[in-house]
């Protein structure tokens, strides 16, 4: 399981909430519920209660953890609540909603109207939700050299190290960072570092750090009155920094676009065979359609439009029947757009029985389409856009070169890849683009300038749970984003409001 990628709180107001009580208005709580399967909710936290209040601005944060890769379905339930008693039962309900925790984040504010139940509104009243995430993103970075160090090595000089150690509530001295050590060297410079606010002094700039400036040796010191020291450890630069994290760029404004591209070639079998990983079965689904819903369903939260690009390739289409690696799955090439998940869905299931499956498996055209639209948005130099493509395929790449080029150049761009694999085929090209053993270079030699591909079996997850496919393939986004507006410097459209601990 991947880590949390941060705590967020939410902080929560009403408007025009129902009367419920007799000679006074309403005493508001606000309590936060999240699915955790079968249609079961749990509670998470609640608000206090507000007196009298038709329009309350409640003071305690929800907090909840945040994961990107998840669909994490909300409820927010208010009550007008007129006794001590912790059960809510007996409480009058003033109306709730039901969201995702990707719909709030990706929204700088996020209003709703509250129901009794689904399709009966709760009078005129409202809830407005915000987010803020729980964090420091300072960091230290430090460059250190020293000079003079005595000789420890009976064969050679000395190989020093460097380590910083915090002091922690009981008073003991906890390491926080160790240098490499550089070899035989009395005059050493260590590689510039940095190290998290947090980590380094738990955001105190008032708490001492251990660090010796001289190196002064006590045995030496009381044998030899003319020592000085054993050398002289000099901070070259010391740099306080803002490191932004993920939930910065998209609460900052930062799109993410989802274009899906889908293999047509012909090894998948005939589409009217049920041996055909084509094939559609009774209950409505295939591989293929499992994998956009898993992905899609959590990215199509952070996309205002809900409007995605499908494409599908190995295809002969018409009215030319000529083999296309990148089509237009609703046949519109001027306008590929799909009117959401459902609509991608559609326009395949549309697409099935007017084309004829062929070959080869060529990913790089439908690569190269979507970076030039990361391009495009890189030239603005601002972090306003991020794009995920998603391939979805059965068998192994036949331009496997040109994929390599196209891979190294979408790593300089805002831009990561998914490639889902489908079926029973052997799918070394695909582990070998998604190289987490090592960098990914193209033919010429030259290296990716990051890793921006993520490659999955789906017969890995064939008797899983659908989100247990979204969390794998989506778990490694946050860090490519991120990895991609810090190695650019760009911040995020809307910087967070700097917060001293």
């Amino acid at each position: 399981m991947a880590g949390c990628v941060s705590r967020v709180e939410l902080s929560v107001s009403c408007r025009s909430l129902l009367d419920r009580d007799l000679g006074s208005r309403s005493d508001p709580l606000c309590v936060l519920l999240q699915e955790v399967g079968d249609g079961r909710w749990a509670e998470l936290d609640r608000t206090e209660r507000i007196k009298n209040s038709q329009n309350p601005e409640f003071c305690k944060k929800l907090v909840v953890d945040y994961y990107f890769e998840k669909v994490q379905k909300l409820k927010f339930a208010v009550y007008d609540i007129d006794n001590k008693s912790f059960d809510l039962n007996d409480d009058d309900y003033l109306g709730g909603i039901e969201c995702t925790l990707g719909q709030i984040v990706s929204s700088s504010v996020f209003t709703q109207t509250l129901e009794l139940k689904q399709g009966k509104p709760a009078g005129k009243g409202t809830i407005t939700i915000s987010a803020e995430e729980i964090k420091d993103t300072r960091v230290v970075y430090l460059e250190i050299e020293a000079q003079n160090l005595d000789k420890k090595d009976f064969l050679g000089k000395s190989d020093p190290f460097l380590e910083f150690y915090k002091q922690n509530d009981a008073g003991t001295w906890q390491l926080v960072y160790r240098s490499e050590v550089i070899k035989n060297n009395l005059n050493p410079c260590w590689r510039k570092f940095s190290v998290p606010l947090q980590t380094f002094c738990g955001g105190d700039f008032n708490k001492p750090i251990k660090v010796e400036f001289e190196c002064i040796h006590p045995e030496k010191k009381q044998k030899k009155k003319s020592y000085k020291n054993s050398g002289v450890i000099r901070i070259k630069s010391c740099k306080l920094e803002t490191e932004y994290s993920f939930l910065d760029y998209i609460m900052g404004g930062c799109q993410i676009n989802f274009t899906v591209g889908v293999d047509f070639t012909g090894s998948n079998g005939d589409p009217k065979s049920p041996d055909s990983l084509h094939y559609i079965s009774p209950d409505g689904i295939n591989e293929y359609l499992i994998a956009i819903w898993s992905v899609g369903s959590v990215v199509q939260d952070y996309d205002t439009d809900k409007l995605f690009p499908a494409f599908g390739f190995g295809a002969q289409v018409p009215p030319s029947w000529q083999v296309s690696h990148e089509f237009a799955l609703n046949f519109n090439p001027s306008n590929p757009y799909c009117q959401g998940i459902q609509g991608i869905v559609d326009a395949y299931r549309q697409i099935l029985p007017q084309i004829r499956l062929y070959g080869p498996t060529n990913f790089s055209p439908i690569i190269n389409h979507v970076a030039r639209f990361a391009a495009h948005s890189a030239q603005q130099g601002t972090a306003s856009q991020y794009f995920i493509l998603l391939i979805i395929t059965d068998g192994e790449i036949t331009d496997l070169d040109q994929t390599r080029q196209a891979i190294v150049n979408a790593s300089k761009l805002p831009m990561s890849i998914i490639i889902v694999g489908v079926g029973e085929a052997d799918f070394k090209a695909m582990e070998f683009l998604d190289r987490d053993d090592g960098v990914l270079k193209s033919l010429t030699g030259e290296p990716a300038a990051r890793d921006i591909v993520q490659f999955v079996p789906f017969r890995q997850f064939k008797n899983a749970p659908r989100e247990v496919l979204s969390h794998v393939v989506l778990a490694e986004v946050p860090k490519q984003l991120v990895s991609y507006y810090k190695w650019q410097g760009w911040p995020p459209v809307k910087p967070p409001e700097i917060k001293t601990m």
